[in-house]
């Protein structure tokens, strides 16, 4: 890279426009941006003068973009950016608590853990009115539905879920994603129930099952798999966890910033999010990618499968993205810690044959959800328990969101263009 590239706020100014429409034309694919050693965007200025001298892109028809000034994730070519760390690297070297500490705070601790451990404990009473309120529920109820229902009835319980400032909210998303945990009922009762020994939840609150102290990926283990734990895939948990704490804009907590922005509680704005994550084409996707996985069964079928689907104009998910169109790092680091972890599970098998099937096909590069679901399937989750990864890592990204919007309020109010 050469000395003379232009460092965003340069390049903003060359262009005549803000450096969060700059941002804008990266995320549109209308100009490339580079790091710098040090992490920071740099932009050649040739191509930036080839775009002055263009003037302003039109939008897409059809196309509705927001813009919204943020110092929490910037998205680079392949792979997020927390708060100028590359998110990869952090998934892979750092816990989950130590990646929602940093896109809280601002700052990563100073060493490991820190700030885990008993500070993020779930509230007892509020975790196991949570727990009741799920009993009789169906045994098919996905994870992502309890914690829509838990999420209000923790809020109700909190004194706190008022307050504003950044230590307390930090403090919120601590308590309140161990709560999540904890709300799920074992994945063991649920398989029991299926079979007819149990119920959908624990029919009242099991202290043995409560895990209080420990990681949060350790916590998790068993809400959403019955298989025993080990090291090496709780480690691929937790990355699996801190890949996903934030993504920028997307759909669910452009949700919960708007939601932010109207002074709405932590609760109310986590439980926006969440709401928007059982969409079909966001935290859903996962979903979808169990279900293409389990319908293969066979490496072998994964032509036939695939060539049928496209046969019907279905979709084949866990491939394309919206920013990533060469490719989505978080996809090929999360299938790398479960190839170091379970070099032998048949389910990386499968997902070769798709990725293999996939490129034969010319469909576009896999992404985060082709990753999770096989991750899913490779340790026998429960059905939606990757979409319950993405709901519980991405409360941290959506509070950090709503600390920010605390602190700088835009009062989002979006316009139609009417056409009746």
């Amino acid at each position: 890279m050469a000395d003379d590239w232009l460092t965003a706020e340069e390049a903003a100014t060359r262009l005549g426009v803000k450096t969060a429409t700059l941002y804008a034309y990266v995320s549109r694919g209308v100009l490339l941006r580079r790091r710098s050693p040090e992490g920071h965007s740099r932009f050649d200025p040739a191509e930036v003068d080839r775009l002055a001298r263009r003037g302003r892109p039109r939008r897409r028809a059809g196309v509705s973009e927001v813009t919204i000034e943020s110092r929490i994730t910037a998205l680079g070519a392949d792979r997020p950016f927390f708060r100028g760390h590359d998110a990869l690297e952090l998934a892979t070297s750092r816990s989950f608590e130590d990646v929602a500490e940093l896109l809280w705070t601002g700052s990563l601790p100073l060493r490991e853990g820190d700030a885990g451990g008993a500070a993020w404990g779930a509230p007892a009473a509020a975790t196991a009115l949570a727990r009741a309120a799920q009993n009789g529920l169906p045994a098919d109820v996905l994870p992502i539905e309890r914690l829509q229902i838990a999420v209000p009835i923790l809020a109700v319980l909190d004194p706190l879920r008022h307050h504003r400032d950044t230590d307390t909210i930090a403090a919120i998303g601590r308590s309140l994603v161990a709560a999540l945990v904890e709300c799920l009922p074992a994945a063991s009762s649920i398989y029991d129930a299926r079979s007819g020994a149990g119920s959908g939840a624990e029919s009242a609150p099991d202290r043995a099952s409560y895990t209080q102290t420990g990681s949060i990926a350790g916590r998790l283990w068993p809400r959403i798999t019955a298989h025993p734990a080990d090291d090496a895939l709780l480690g691929v948990l937790g990355t699996a966890l801190a890949l996903l704490a934030d993504h920028e804009l997307a759909a669910s907590t452009l949700a919960a910033r708007v939601a932010a922005s109207v002074r709405a509680d932590p609760y109310a704005v986590v439980l926006a999010g969440v709401g928007a994550m059982g969409g079909s084409l966001h935290g859903g996707a996962s979903l979808a990618v169990e279900s293409l996985l389990a319908e293969i069964g066979d490496p072998a079928d994964a032509g036939r499968v695939i060539g049928q689907r496209q046969r019907r104009g279905e979709r084949i998910p866990g491939f394309g993205h919206a920013v990533y169109k060469d490719g989505d790092g978080r996809a090929t680091t999360l299938l790398t810690a479960l190839r170091e972890a379970a070099p032998e599970t048949p389910a990386l098998a499968l997902t070769d044959a798709v990725l293999a099937e996939a490129e034969r096909r010319g469909l576009p590069a896999a992404n985060i959800d082709l990753a999770l679901g096989t991750f899913s399937r490779a340790a026998g989750m429960v059905t939606g328990g990757g979409e319950a990864i993405f709901a519980i890592a991405r409360t941290v990204g959506w509070l950090a969101h709503a600390i920010e919007e605390y602190d700088r309020p835009t009062r989002l109010r979006l316009r139609a263009h009417y056409t009746g």
